[in-house]
């Protein structure tokens, strides 16, 4: 069994790219169809032994892998780390910076240190290991970074240190576009809605009961698949999307879309795209 992608083999032959949190979900899955099509992926997170069983993975379906541990929110990690990647392979050629992490909230109970954390991984981290990829390697050959973000247009009841983060990537994703033009360097940002991934086990309590209830309130009648947010990843990446830069990518099914003056019909119409051979349906979803 391989990863069954929508590009052409050998799409990223001879390419280096970094995807941050790469041990577990949608940078997991990336990192699998990024190898499967020819690139050599540094896979980053803080925990050794997610990072091990992935690299295994991908050696395994005859991908090319490395792995750094580490914490994107300590700037002298980052820079070290960025260092040993560019020492390893010469350049960096691309950057999905995927790592991140939230917990359910309403804004009156958090504190200031709940709220920062956050902020600090979803944000600031992104931002240190794009500065150190372009200071190190990017800004003397070009190449492209990918952010994520997340579906925070309509506000982000429950999660307001991760919506203030996310809207902060994408400023950041159209600031550093323009600044890093004049390096060859692309910079984009992909904005999952709701995806069937393994962070959703991580929820408990009335977050975690209202999971199973999402798609019912989405337009297309589902919720997405850690490929779907990666191909979005892999197209920004390549030498496809050599016009885009700045921009962002939504991927939410639609769901920003909701208007409450009309019903939401339901449908079984829309089915998702999943070329992930690893693929788990988390067990909050019957997995």
């Amino acid at each position: 069994m391989s990863y069954c992608s929508v590009f052409a083999p050998g799409l990223f032959k001879d390419h280096t790219v970094i995807v941050t949190g790469g041990g577990s979900g949608i940078g997991r899955c990336t990192a699998h169809e990024l190898a499967s099509l020819g690139a050599h992926v540094a896979i980053t997170g803080r925990k050794i032994e997610k990072l091990d069983k992935v690299k295994a993975e991908i050696e395994a379906g005859g991908g090319s892998c490395e792995r750094h541990a580490f914490d994107i929110r300590e700037e002298a990690q980052v820079t070290e780390a960025v260092a040993k990647i560019v020492a390893n392979n010469g350049r960096i050629d691309g950057l999905f910076n995927n790592a991140g992490g939230q917990f359910p909230s309403p804004a009156a109970d958090l504190s200031a240190k709940g709220f920062e954390v956050v902020v600090r991984n979803n944000l600031t981290g992104g931002f240190l290991v794009s500065r150190e990829v372009y200071s190190q390697s990017m800004h003397q050959h070009g190449g492209s970074i990918v952010n994520m973000t997340a579906d925070y247009r309509n506000g982000f009841p429950n999660m307001v240190h991760t919506g203030a983060a996310r809207a902060g990537m994408a400023n950041l994703t159209m600031t550093l576009a323009y600044e890093w033009a004049v390096s060859g360097v692309r910079v984009n940002s992909v904005a999952p809605g709701w995806i069937a991934s393994s962070g959703m086990d991580t929820y408990k309590g009335e977050f975690k009961e209202q999971i199973p209830r999402l798609k019912g309130h989405c337009p297309l009648g589902r919720l997405g698949t850690e490929s779907e947010v990666s191909a979005a990843v892999c197209f920004l990446l390549s030498k496809a999307a050599a016009y885009i830069t700045g921009t962002e990518i939504r991927i939410d099914g639609g769901v920003p879309l909701a208007n409450r003056s009309v019903d939401l019909p339901a449908t079984d119409r829309s089915q998702p795209f999943n070329g992930f051979h690893l693929a788990v349906t988390p067990k909050v979803l019957g997995g």
